[in-house]
């Protein structure tokens, strides 16, 4: 029996949950849960803000542990490996898609939080993920603050990879907070000059202790009006509309605003505005297992992990309200306290 914390309706208050997972899958692993982290998407999935929520849904997509079960198909992970599992738990592995390395992009992709699909989440005791979408943690890492890499970490890195970014780009990052603070870690380590857009000119010196060379307020118009043609690429971290103009604006030629923010609103931008330098406008997802394994040696490398705080798993409805307020510096980190 898997003991859990679930919403068993829209915006509701998470309650135990233990649930029966049945027999272990083959190409599946159990993971006794360490940690959690705590992630805006997890906020969304409780209040269905994206219309794909069933109940009762256990979130937690950030999850550190140790294999306790390995089902008999998983050859590369073993009882004991300390592992971490993000958004995705399950792919077909099969498929055009799956077979040319882009596993987050499978058409039959199962969160590791989706009641629909089934599934349910890290914030338990012990979760299962298919043994493919479950990562070894490098020992250089703290494993402790190591969950936020999965999902938010990986968000902002995979851009890096997927669109070759250069050491020479100029790279901006829009919003300090849970994704954008790793992000400008990542944009620094791998040699680019960052720039931090941000709405808080109080967060000025924590972006630069962060890795921004530069700080931007972006409230102030003609502060964005003068960065006009600078970045080879722009990264939006928020879920929140904005001028997006002025960021294109931003863009050097063949320059990319790229959005990893869940955003959800219309952007109002024409075509023809983007004709001229040539700018592209694009968005990623959550990164593949591959690039999970790369940006964990890269952050081992460099020394790179996420600024947490730690509360205990049973605290969750209090972690929840702490993260709508705003107030997180700047990834909720839970940790089970089952026992």
């Amino acid at each position: 029996m898997i003991r859990a914390w679930a919403a068993h309706e829209a915006k509701g208050t998470l309650t135990r949950f233990d649930y029966d997972p049945g027999v272990l899958p083959d190409d599946e692993v159990e993971i006794a849960v360490e940690t959690c982290g705590l992630c805006h998407s997890d906020m969304s999935l409780v209040d269905d803000e994206w219309n794909v929520s069933a109940y009762p849904l256990v979130p937690g997509h950030e999850i550190t542990g140790r294999i306790i079960e390995a089902g008999a198909s998983v050859s590369h992970l073993k009882v004991g490996d300390r592992v971490g599992v993000g958004w995705f738990a399950h792919s077909c592995l099969g498929c055009h898609t799956c077979m040319s390395g882009r596993h987050n992009l499978c058409p039959d992709a199962a969160g590791v939080a989706s009641a629909r699909q089934g599934r349910f989440g890290g914030f338990a005791d012990r979760v299962r993920a298919q043994g493919a979408w479950t990562i070894p943690i490098p020992d250089a890492l703290d494993a402790s603050k190591t969950g936020p890499l999965f999902c938010g970490g990986l968000t902002v890195f995979y851009p890096f990879v997927h669109y070759a970014i250069r050491p020479t780009d100029r790279v901006g990052i829009i919003g300090i907070g849970g994704l954008g603070h790793m992000a400008l870690k990542f944009a620094r380590a791998w040699g680019c000059e960052v720039t931090a857009f941000s709405s808080s000119p109080e967060k000025a010196d924590e972006a630069r202790a962060l890795g921004a060379h530069r700080v931007v307020n972006s409230r102030d118009k003609e502060a964005l009006k003068a960065e006009r043609g600078r970045f080879d690429l722009i990264l939006s971290t928020v879920a929140v509309p904005l001028e997006w103009q002025r960021y294109v604006n931003a863009l050097a030629p063949d320059g990319r605003l790229n959005f990893v923010g869940a955003a959800t609103e219309p952007m109002g931008i024409a075509p023809v505005a983007l004709m001229g330098k040539q700018a592209q406008l694009s968005a990623t997802s959550v990164g593949t297992p591959a690039i999970a394994a790369t940006m964990l040696e890269f952050c081992a490398r460099h020394g790179i992990t996420p600024e947490t705080e730690h509360m205990p798993m049973s605290q969750v409805n209090e972690a929840i309200e702490r993260l709508r307020s705003g107030k997180p510096r700047y990834r909720i980190v839970l940790e089970n306290d089952f026992d």
